[in-house]
């Protein structure tokens, strides 16, 4: 049933890839990696594969790439994406020696990547849960690991109906998951090989931290005239339903400035933003053209990629978009900083988060008004502002070292 399924997931992509984007571009990347694995993979190299959904999961996996190819030379690094939003933005990442899409997870398919790649090692990240891959490398007798994994009983493995899912998790030789919840829910199926080490997406941020680039406009953007910093909101990651909350706060409040990096940067998207401002604005585009344009302004509007972990340190309150919808975005970009970050309702899945909120460097809102009296309670009192930054930047920090506790298990 589940190869069925799985064949007709990819019948469905390769119809709608004429008219879907997405769809198109997966297809063809998949249709290339065979060729690239033939020309790229060295015969006489060990190779560690790892594999990543989508952009989110490459970045808790890349300390653990990075970390092994410091340490372990001897292997290679064999990176994969199922998503084009992850291999197209990291298929000329330097710290893999191969990156290429993973095909669908069909028996054929499986053989053929297989036999090409013939990986020493695999590592799956949080949630690639492939069962025939899975089935394919045990049956091989390739270790195969999973990390960051958080499991919760309205999985699929977990139903009444799940017990063939289920199978995939006994493929495993070791479960690297998140939390204590997770490690007593695999008991409970007799899977006992589980080690409770976190999340090393707290180790990533924090390299993040410490290479975060220096921008000069944006810290001329946050600084007076008297060379103090003014108290600024970013607004990461923000959309449409983020911005009705947030912005209607920045219009009537002078005191504060608002550098907002929507999730979406098309024109329509923008022109939204600015037709809520009624204090000035200016695009960090244009800025960057001309410098005189940032004079005067009080709201900078990040109209590029790749600058919001390096913005979130200009500072004084983050605000994480996405929690009016599918869900919040990244909040441990802007807690490592030891800011206080707020965020919409829908962060229940969020593990972080619900943590964060647990020790006092995060609070959810869900209306305009809870975001008001956040805000101008963290902006009157600034005992109270300081306390809930540190208490940020201490979780994150509290929780780093994953990575080292990780790689002391694997069998290199």
């Amino acid at each position: 049933m589940y190869s069925i399924l799985i064949h007709f997931y990819a019948f469905i992509v390769a119809l709608i890839s004429p008219f879907h984007k997405k769809a198109r571009m997966m297809r063809l990347g998949q249709w290339k990696t065979n060729s690239i694995l033939r020309e790229k993979i060295d015969r006489k190299a060990k190779y560690i594969w790892f594999h990543a959904s989508s952009l989110g999961e490459f970045e808790q996996g890349r300390p653990l790439i990075e970390k092994i190819r410091a340490q372990h030379p001897e292997y290679k690094i064999l990176l994969t994406f199922f998503s084009p939003s992850g291999y197209e933005v990291r298929k000329n990442y330097n710290g893999a020696d191969v990156i290429c899409y993973l095909p669908f997870d069909t028996p054929y398919r499986v053989k053929k990547f297989l036999n090409l790649a013939n990986p020493a090692i695999a590592v799956f990240i949080k949630y690639e849960f492939w069962g025939n891959y899975l089935h394919e490398l045990k049956k091989r007798g390739i270790p195969v690991y999973i990390i960051s994994a958080i499991f919760r009983p309205d999985q699929l493995f977990f139903q009444w109906f799940g017990a063939p899912y289920r199978k995939m998790l006994y493929c495993f030789n070791h479960l690297f998951v998140q939390d204590e919840r997770s490690r007593e829910l695999l008991e409970k199926y007799g899977i006992k090989n589980v080690t409770v080490c976190g999340d090393t997406r707290f180790d990533r941020v924090l390299d993040v931290r410490n290479q975060a680039r220096e921008l000069p406009n944006v810290e001329r953007f946050v600084t007076n005239g008297g060379g103090e910093k003014q108290p600024t909101l970013i607004a990461g990651s923000s959309w449409p339903h983020d911005e009705d909350i947030l912005i209607p706060y920045f219009n009537e409040h002078a005191e504060i400035k608002l550098i907002i990096a929507p999730h979406e940067i098309h024109r329509e998207h923008l022109m939204y933003i600015e037709s809520l401002l009624k204090r000035p604005s200016v695009r960090l585009s244009d800025a960057m053209q001309d410098k005189s344009l940032m004079e005067g302004k009080d709201c900078l509007i990040i109209d590029s990629f790749g600058l919001l972990s390096s913005i979130y340190r200009y500072g004084t309150i983050a605000y994480i978009g996405g929690g009016f919808g599918a869900g919040i975005h990244n909040t441990l970009e802007a807690a490592v900083y030891g800011i206080p970050v707020l965020f919409g309702p829908r962060y229940q899945k969020f593990k972080e988060a619900r943590d964060l909120i647990q020790v006092g460097g995060g609070f959810s809102v869900s209306s305009k008004d809870e975001f008001d009296g956040k805000m101008n309670e963290l902006l009157a009192y600034h005992d109270v502002l300081d306390a809930v930054g540190n208490s940020a930047g201490q979780f994150v920090s509290g929780n780093a070292g994953v990575t080292d506790k990780i790689l002391k298990e694997l069998s290199l």
